[in-house]
């Protein structure tokens, strides 16, 4: 196979060995766009603001409307975001309670 210069991935939904340039096209593909209430495109490390109180499980606290959480991150799942805040750890957020800062 003089000449071919592309690589090969087994591929465990089909059972085959595909093209890495094709694997590489259908994973990005694959992804998903994820948004904010009022439909704005989230990224890694955007900041956002949250559109109503949020009582938060486990922490005994409540996250008032208009807070910012820095730096979010995306999760595999695109109804959430995981987040920090100063107090409190591994807080994940629903992306229907938050909107995007400008």
């Amino acid at each position: 196979m003089a000449g071919e210069s592309d690589d090969y991935v087994y591929d465990e939904a089909t059972g085959e060995w595909r093209p890495a340039s094709e694997m590489a096209a259908a994973a990005a593909a694959d992804q998903t766009v994820v948004c904010d209430s009022a439909g704005n495109a989230l990224a890694d490390g955007d900041s956002v603001t949250l559109i109503k109180d949020l009582k938060v499980k486990g922490a005994n606290q409540t996250l008032k409307q208009g807070t910012v959480i820095k730096s979010i991150r995306l999760t595999s799942n695109p109804e959430e975001i995981d987040c920090r805040h100063d107090s409190i750890k591994g807080l994940v957020l629903r992306t229907e309670f938050v909107r995007k800062r400008k």
